[in-house]
């Protein structure tokens, strides 16, 4: 596989000579995917939400504000003279609620699970962003590279044309005035070509700059070959890896936290069948009476709790909703999973193919279109041959260079599709040269 992939790196450097040296303020891949994950406002807006969640997690684990209350009760609307009357006096309370059973810890628990999906839906959205960045950045690629094999071939057959009215000026051969016109239309095809090909370069060049800015306007430099051991781990992998990559995928993961703590939510709603405590505390102060004589200041304590008697439609109703929210995620989860693991059989399948592909291009197709190509004008500068079946070589040349780079490009969005969904090998990859380092030491 990689000696199919590194003969498909060797058609862009060496077939390519006019495009293998890059502009000094070229934009390279890695370049571009540093620039989209460092400006991606969305990685910043997890970590806010991530704070914001923790802090809510503090405060649903504390206790409600005590109340405090003054009031001057029963006083006489004749006189209003405090000492009138025995039953007249200022009280100040304090009263303290308890929510219902385990409500606080488990409200805290809740916004902690939802805290925990954060890291995991920001893991998810750099290796998404990277995928979509690769491949924008080789589309925009493919899109200047064959611009510049059109204008290499465009040189081609300036110099057919060239030759091919020297021979008819000079009545050399059989060259034919339809010869001329023919090498004409030939140009003038290619220019729409170029045309065409600096449209898709503009408008892969916008949908890049969504990512990175005005750096996407740069020509881009060569990519060098992918070497990388994720994509050898992957391609030897078995099925049952390919399963165990997509249960560990971050997307994945996230859904398992929101799962967790929609199941806590069905301990919380449970927690309505407890009744709801508060306790309360008061004291009232009472002036002396008119003959002066003293009177008793006067102390109440008391506790109110609620009673859940009537459940059917509200307590139960809420658990049977929370259970239901448990169970939708649990399907969506499994459909997101079946859904990974789809594309990743997927991405694996044409990149056998794409391989295949490109073996055929390199070792047989290319070498026998060249040879065509210069048989074919050969023939014709002999007078042995036709003109247009020199254009056909050219043209056909031409064409299976640009399938060729076209099959190269092509593989590497696909790798970057499956580095997405197997971002977990990618990890465990990176993992194991220092694990073994560690044992070694």
């Amino acid at each position: 596989m990689r000696k199919l992939h590194l003969a498909c790196w060797l058609f862009l450097w060496l077939c390519l000579p006019a495009f293998g040296e890059s502009a000094p303020a070229a934009l390279t891949l890695g370049d571009a995917l540093r620039l989209a994950v460092t400006a991606d406002p969305w990685l910043v807006g997890s970590q806010y939400r991530e704070e914001a969640l923790l802090s809510e997690a503090t405060a649903a684990g504390s206790l409600p504000d005590p109340t405090l209350n003054i009031a001057a009760g029963n006083l006489p609307l004749d006189t209003f003279d405090i000492n009138q009357e025995a039953m007249t006096q200022f009280t100040v309370g304090v009263s303290q609620a308890f929510p219902r059973g385990d409500s606080r810890a488990l409200s805290r628990q809740q916004r902690m699970q939802l805290a925990e999906q954060e890291p995991l839906l920001r893991e998810e959205r750099s290796a998404q962003v990277q995928r979509t960045v690769t491949q924008l950045w080789f589309t925009a690629y493919l899109a200047q590279e064959t611009i510049g094999l059109v204008e290499q071939s465009r040189g081609l057959f300036d110099h057919l044309l060239a030759a091919a009215s020297t021979r008819y000026s000079a009545a050399l051969g059989s060259t034919r005035q339809q010869d001329l016109v023919r090498a004409q239309l030939e140009l003038t095809l290619l220019e729409d070509r170029l045309t065409g090909l600096q449209q898709r370069r503009d408008a892969a060049q916008r949908q890049l700059a969504e990512w990175i800015g005005a750096d996407a306007a740069l020509p881009l430099a060569a990519p060098p070959p992918d070497s990388s051991p994720v994509s050898e781990t992957v391609l030897r992998a078995t099925p049952r890896q390919h399963r165990e990559w997509i249960v560990r995928h971050p997307a994945v993961r996230a859904v398992d936290r929101r799962i967790d703590a929609v199941t806590t939510e069905v301990e919380l709603a449970r927690q309505g069948y407890r009744p709801a405590w508060g306790v309360s505390a008061q004291y009232g102060y009472r002036d002396d009476d008119p003959m002066g004589r003293d009177r008793a200041d006067l102390f109440s304590v008391g506790v109110t709790f609620d009673l859940p008697l009537f459940t059917d439609e509200r307590q139960d109703k809420q658990v049977s909703a929370t259970l239901a929210r448990v169970e939708a995620l649990r399907t969506e989860r499994q459909l997101l999973a079946r859904r990974l693991l789809a594309e990743l059989e997927t991405a694996l399948a044409r990149l056998q193919r794409l391989d295949e592909r490109a073996d055929l291009y390199a070792t047989r197709l290319l070498p026998q279109m060249a040879d065509q190509a210069e048989a074919a004008l050969a023939a014709y500068n002999n007078d042995d041959g036709d003109f247009a079946e020199a254009v056909r070589g050219r043209i056909a040349q031409l064409d299976a260079r640009m399938a060729s780079l076209a099959i190269a490009v092509e593989r590497q969005q696909l790798m970057a599709n499956i580095e997405y969904l197997t971002v977990t090998a990618e990890h465990e990859t990176r993992e194991a040269p220092a694990q073994m380092t560690g044992a070694a030491q």
